[in-house]
């Protein structure tokens, strides 16, 4: 019986039918990605917000003032009493007097100075200022609750990382389409409920469930892709990550257009039920199914996809190898129990760790260059797509490990040498910085392939999701550690980056090279796979040893004849 591997090629390894499944799963990556970043354009602070005094609704209208009247009356004596305080959450605990006069309220306090007057904080009483609504000042999220808008982007954080958890064993064990299928359902249904949240509990927990849908629906469509493609093709796994990066240079230009934080969510969380018209055209990973001994449906989707590529199988392939390992649900054991899983896992893990801490670690350190937060997110986006075409051109080339090596060795010294720099030549420092960002984007997109070919077909979304789940875990560290440690030297965390890229590029190196390498189907796959390396190296500078003594060989026999004919001449 042929292998899957020898069907592939025969029915297309990126024919038709794969270059559409491509295309139509790519988009995943724009609407995770715009989730991903949608708290800049959900949660953006007010321009100016102010406390309205209890009562004063009622007030304005009685005496006919304007809100900036209001604003007068309440804040301006305020200040006048105390400089320190500006009015947005603390307030003067007084009653107003209207009968006295509606353009001098606090005439009944005359006697005393501003300044003495008590003073309330306020709790649920704020007027905001601002052109567009957001979740600010939906859920009144300043003063004292303003830790709750960096707690709303933990929550997805942890959604993912329960999504990878939870998701990553259900598309392992029930199967990718439909895993796929149920976490875009989801991510469509719970950001509507966040859109139209009552309140802020509502809101903190269908986001939640949203993000862990959301990582769901992007690990899923990763891998499906990955596994329908031959081993000369994989670097669609690198040019997926295009998409995400388009969804970032996107999501500015729909937030402009649309001016409430509720559109803003709508649109990036309707388009995921246009992702379940797939079921009638992406089917499930014919890899996954021999895993599940079910190679006739395998064998019969292979024959629909030579169909499509305009190729026929031939009529002795009425079967494909079924693995003969076991099939048993995955678990964490799986992952570290042989000795080159173990070494894969615990270095992917520290891999995908270092590139999400350091690249959110820059990102915010860099900050948005100018003062319009439509345009500087967009060419923070359009600083990331060069890493995605330099892979390209040197990924199948040069191979994995390199890449993934010296984009972690860039980064490093990029972030030394922007540690160290005098301030006085800022132009210098933000290039620094920019080329470390862009050398981190290229070791975190190859981490995504690099992962994903090395694990077997019964453990490869699972692997994935949990290596990806410390990508989570360094998101959410990334701000406290940039800022708690900027505290005591604001170039402190750069130094940190800087160790940390600097082990794990050494530390990739370890990994087995999987350029032109068939997908590991089998446990025993993975392990042959670095005693593969080094035979493939071995055959290398053997091979290049005899082309030097040929070449050596030719020299001196070319050596011999020209000193024979030279002698033949003096003799003649």
């Amino acid at each position: 019986m042929p292998s899957f591997d020898e069907v592939l090629k025969e029915a297309g390894e990126f024919g038709r039918f794969q270059k559409r499944v491509f295309f139509l799963l790519s988009q995943t990556g724009i609407t995770f990605s715009s989730l991903f970043a949608s708290v800049v354009f959900l949660g953006p602070a007010p321009d100016s917000f102010w406390c309205r005094i209890p009562g004063a609704a009622e007030l304005s209208e009685r005496c006919g003032w304007t809100l900036e009247e209001e604003r007068n009356f309440t804040v301006l004596p305020l200040h006048l009493g105390n400089e320190s305080v500006t009015g947005e959450c603390e307030r003067l605990d007084v009653t107003w007097d209207t009968s006295v006069s509606c353009t001098s309220p606090l005439a009944r306090h005359g006697n005393h100075s501003t300044g003495s007057l008590p003073l309330a904080p306020c709790h649920d009483d704020w007027v905001y200022e601002e052109p567009r609504s957001s979740i600010v000042s939906k859920y009144d999220l300043v003063c004292g609750n303003a830790w709750m808008l960096d707690l709303s982007q933990s929550i997805l954080n942890l959604g993912f990382l329960a999504g990878a958890f939870i998701l990553g064993y259900a598309a392992d064990r029930y199967g990718r389409i439909l895993t796929y299928l149920l976490s875009c359902l989801g991510v469509g249904i719970c950001g509507i409920i966040v859109a139209f949240s009552p309140n802020f509990t509502v809101f903190l927990i269908f986001r939640f469930l949203q993000g862990m849908f959301g990582k769901g629906s992007w690990m899923t469509c990763y891998v499906i892709v990955t596994e329908i493609v031959g081993s000369d093709q994989r670097m669609v796994g690198i040019v997926i990550q295009i998409f995400f990066t388009l969804g970032i240079i996107i999501l500015p230009g729909i937030a402009y257009l649309i001016p409430t934080w509720q559109g803003i969510q709508l649109a990036i969380s309707l388009p995921n039920f246009l992702f379940l018209l797939y079921y009638w055209v992406v089917p499930e990973s014919p890899r996954w199914l021999l895993t599940r001994k079910k190679g006739e449906k395998a064998l019969k989707i292979m024959h629909n996809i030579a169909k499509h590529n305009g190729k026929f199988l031939s009529p002795h392939y009425s079967e494909i190898t079924v693995s003969n390992e076991e099939v048993t649900n995955p678990s964490f054991l799986d992952l570290v129990r042989t000795p080159q899983m173990r070494r894969n896992t615990l270095i992917l893990m520290y891999a995908w760790f270092t590139s999400a801490l350091i690249y959110q670690g820059l990102v915010m350190r860099l900050g948005i260059i100018g003062g319009n937060i439509y345009l500087d997110f967009f060419i923070s986006g359009a600083v990331e797509l060069p890493s995605a075409f330099l892979i390209i051109v040197t990924i199948d080339r040069i191979g994995r490990r390199l890449p993934f090596a010296v984009g972690n060795i860039v980064a490093s010294i990029s972030c030394l040498i922007t540690a160290f720099l005098p301030e006085d030549i800022p132009w210098l420092k933000t290039t620094a910085a920019m080329l470390g960002r862009l050398s981190i984007t290229v070791a975190f997109e190859v981490v995504y392939l690099v992962n994903s070919e090395l694990y077997p077909t019964t453990l490869r979304n699972f692997g994935v999701s949990l290596c990806s789940s410390l990508c989570d875990l360094g998101g959410i560290i990334a701000p406290f550690l940039l800022f708690r440690l900027a505290a005591i030297w604001l170039e402190l965390p750069l130094v940190i980056f800087s160790i940390l890229a600097a082990v794990c590029g050494v530390l990739v190196l370890l990994l087995p090279e999987t350029k032109g390498i068939s997908l590991p189907e089998t446990v025993e796959d993975v392990e042959q796979l670095l005693r593969d390396t080094k035979l493939s190296y071995a055959s290398l500078e053997a091979e290049s040893s005899n082309i030097a003594q040929e070449r050596c060989c030719i020299s001196c026999n070319s050596l011999l004849e020209k000193t024979s004919h030279y002698l033949s001449q003096s003799i003649l």
